[in-house]
Parts: C-alpha cells; sequence; structure tokens
C-alpha cells in the first residue's frame, strides 16, 4: 500500500517563490510585519550568475548578487517565523477565499496570500562553458555594466533592431563596438543598418562556435565560418523570458509583452496574489527596482491580511 502525501502544515500568512532580491526583501518586510512566511528558493535565476552590481546604493565598492543573496538570507534568519525553503512549486491553485496551496514533489504548503518572484530566464549565447562567462565579462545590461566596459573591445550579440539599438548606446562609452547576429536571421532594419554604419559599428552576420579566455574573462569567440573575433565584453540582447507558468496556473492576467501585470502596489488581477522584480516588467531590470517591488508588494499583502476592522473604510 501506497504513503499518502503528507498533509499541508497550517497555512503561513505569505508564500513567496523565488529567493532573488525582490522576493528576499518581500521576506523580510512581511517578517518585520510579524507576518508568517515562505520562501522558496531553487537557487537560480539571474542573481545566482557571476555578475558584480555596481548600481546599488550603500556599496561603494560593488557588490556581487551572490553575495547579496547570501546577506540577505542571513538577514532574514533572525525572524524565526520566516524561512527559506528548497523546492521548486510544481504546481498551485486556490484563491483568496480557500488560501493557496503550492505544490513540489510530493510536498504541500498553504498560504493565505501569494507573491510571485519568479524572474526571468535569458537567453545568453550558449557554447561550451558559457555559464562561467555570465556576468564576469557577458553581460545583458548596459545601466549595470556598461560604465565599467567603456573604452574596452564590446561584442553586442543579437539579430533584431533592439540589438542594434544597444550597440548604438554602447558606441557612446567605446568606439570599438561590433555587432554579431548569432542567428540563423538577420531582423536588423535598413533604418537601423545605416546608423550602424555611419557610426563605424560593423555587422557580422554569422553564430557563435567557441569562446577562448580565462576564468570567465573573453580574450575571443570562433564563429562557425571560422572568424575570430577578439573582445573584451560581450553584451547578449536575445531577449528574456518571463517565468509565468505558475501565474499561468492561476489565470493572472499578462501584459501584451508578456509579462505578470501589476498595479503600483505590485497587485495582480487575482486578489491575495502579488508579484515582484523582473517578472513584471519588460525593462528596469535592476536590483535596486526589485528590492523596492518586493518591499511594495510585502506592505500590500500586509494591508490585504488586516481584518476589515483594522482596515480604511
Amino acid at each position: 500500500m501506497s504513503a499518502r502525501p503528507a498533509a499541508p502544515a497550517a497555512p503561513v500568512d505569505a508564500a513567496i517563490v523565488g529567493g532573488g532580491p525582490a522576493g528576499l526583501s518581500a521576506a523580510l518586510y512581511l517578517a518585520r510585519y510579524n507576518r508568517t512566511v515562505l520562501v522558496f528558493d531553487t537557487g537560480h535565476g539571474r542573481s545566482t550568475h557571476h555578475q558584480v552590481n555596481h548600481n546599488y546604493l550603500g556599496f561603494p565598492d560593488g557588490i556581487a548578487t551572490v553575495d547579496l543573496r547570501e546577506l540577505g538570507s542571513r538577514q532574514l534568519a533572525h525572524y524565526p517565523h520566516a524561512r527559506i525553503v528548497h523546492h521548486r512549486i510544481t504546481d498551485l491553485e486556490g484563491d483568496a477565499d480557500r488560501g493557496f496551496t503550492l505544490h513540489a514533489q510530493g510536498h504541500h504548503w498553504q498560504a493565505r496570500t501569494l507573491m510571485l518572484a519568479t524572474g526571468v530566464l535569458d537567453h545568453f549565447p550558449h557554447f561550451p562553458d558559457w555559464q562561467e562567462y555570465a556576468g564576469r565579462s557577458m553581460f545583458w545590461c548596459i545601466a549595470c555594466d556598461g560604465y565599467e566596459n567603456r573604452g574596452r573591445r564590446i561584442l553586442v550579440v543579437g539579430h533584431t533592431d533592439a540589438a542594434a539599438g544597444e550597440a548604438m548606446q554602447l558606441h557612446a562609452l567605446s568606439d570599438q563596438v561590433r555587432l554579431l547576429t548569432n542567428s540563423r536571421s538577420d531582423e536588423i532594419s535598413p533604418l537601423m543598418r545605416r546608423r550602424l554604419a555611419a557610426a563605424g559599428i560593423p555587422v557580422l552576420h554569422d553564430r557563435i562556435k567557441a569562446a577562448e579566455g580565462k576564468e570567465g574573462h573573453f580574450e575571443a569567440v570562433v564563429t562557425r565560418r571560422g572568424l575570430r573575433l577578439e573582445l573584451d565584453a560581450l553584451f547578449s540582447v536575445q531577449g528574456a523570458t518571463p517565468e509565468t507558468e505558475l501565474a499561468r496556473r492561476l489565470s493572472v492576467a499578462l501584459t501584451p509583452s508578456g509579462y505578470v501585470a501589476v498595479d503600483t502596489e505590485q497587485k495582480t488581477s487575482v486578489p491575495g496574489v502579488y508579484a515582484a522584480g523582473d517578472l513584471t516588467a519588460l525593462h528596469s531590470h535592476q536590483v535596486a527596482a526589485a528590492v523596492h517591488e518586493g518591499a511594495q508588494a510585502a506592505s500590500a499583502a500586509h494591508y490585504f491580511l488586516h481584518p476589515p476592522e483594522l482596515k480604511a473604510g
């Protein structure tokens, strides 16, 4: 006779799916509101790359995003009613009236409110050991890493006008910029191609086969056609996919670009469900924005959990 799955424990006030800056910020605020919290963290996502963040106020020498996550986890550990659980949520169900049930590999949890901070999946160029370069010399964000690469040899990777636009922006920081489509298709418009040519930015229609470098720092990439392109930094403009699978399970409304639609308090279209971080917008994917949105969502969820007599009329 097979064993039955364990019954869910008593509901927590809030379940947060995602342990990056947005999720940890929300958990900290909720913990300080004396709410019981579970954070589900798989240890994946942008904040687990090798990137050093120089934009976050209070760290004059910058801070590695993995270190920021570690500091956030240590900070949250001061609150025994907030826990980080290393499980991948595979399904969820419920509503604000019945509560929400989260499922993961035979485990179940219940929560009165739910926050989604699942981020996005970046489409970095794939070549042997590409993960070693992500965040060290392969980037996705000018605001985060453009300044450190001024005057250096930069390769922009992408086959659309968005990639062409980023190459033009990077040209303001360096006169050594090239664009590689890294795709079977080349969708750069004639207008953007003329602008690239006027700026002296070559466009190469080829794909990356391998990289040469040491400890995650590029020396060159080799293309399928045999070109060897020396570089110091690669900026990937191949897009990202928002991780909305769980949002779709609850029929949460999405924006036309596929991100979770939220209001100014991070409320989604489903009562009791909030979203924060890169999941909520096509642009402004910054640690500072994620931390702010997590705090905002937590405050909104805390107010939602108040009994009616404590709410303004």
